[in-house]
């Protein structure tokens, strides 16, 4: 599993999930933790705006320590309503793309498709993150 941090600005942070491992509020809260590195390695000015971040009710993201964490950030949470994937960007505009892209596509081991997904998200323009940000808006809107 691939879990992917991303703004209008392009990719924060990509983490693959170890095979046979589960999601769970430690886990979660150890992705905030490297999350927020990220954030602060790309530009410290980011930390002291407002970030918003998208989230579903999925139990690790719901638990206590994990909102508790994420209100030691200062984070605001967007959450999305269960069983909308029409406004969540990256089921709509990322891995669908992904999807398109590597369909039919063979990888001999873990590795190599961790690779593939990598290099894909390195060549993806600045433009293709912007756009999706802003499909989220105008879908927002709609509600």
């Amino acid at each position: 599993m691939c879990t992917v941090f991303w703004d209008k600005q392009g990719i924060l942070l990509v983490e693959f999930l170890p095979r046979g491992e589960t999601i769970n509020a430690v886990r979660c809260c150890e992705t905030l933790r490297k999350l927020w590195r990220a954030i602060q390695n790309r530009s410290r000015g980011m930390l002291s705006q407002s970030i918003v971040l998208l989230h579903d009710n999925a139990r690790p993201h719901s638990a206590g320590v994990t909102q508790n964490l994420i209100q030691q950030f200062s984070w605001e949470r967007f959450d999305h309503p269960p069983y909308r994937p029409d406004l969540a960007p990256s089921e709509y505009h990322l891995f669908l793309n992904l999807k398109r892209d590597f369909g039919g596509r063979c990888f001999d081991s873990y590795d190599d498709s961790k690779n593939g997904v990598q290099q894909w998200l390195s060549s993806l323009a600045a433009s293709f993150f912007e756009e999706g940000i802003d499909k989220l808006v105008s879908r927002c809107d709609k509600c």
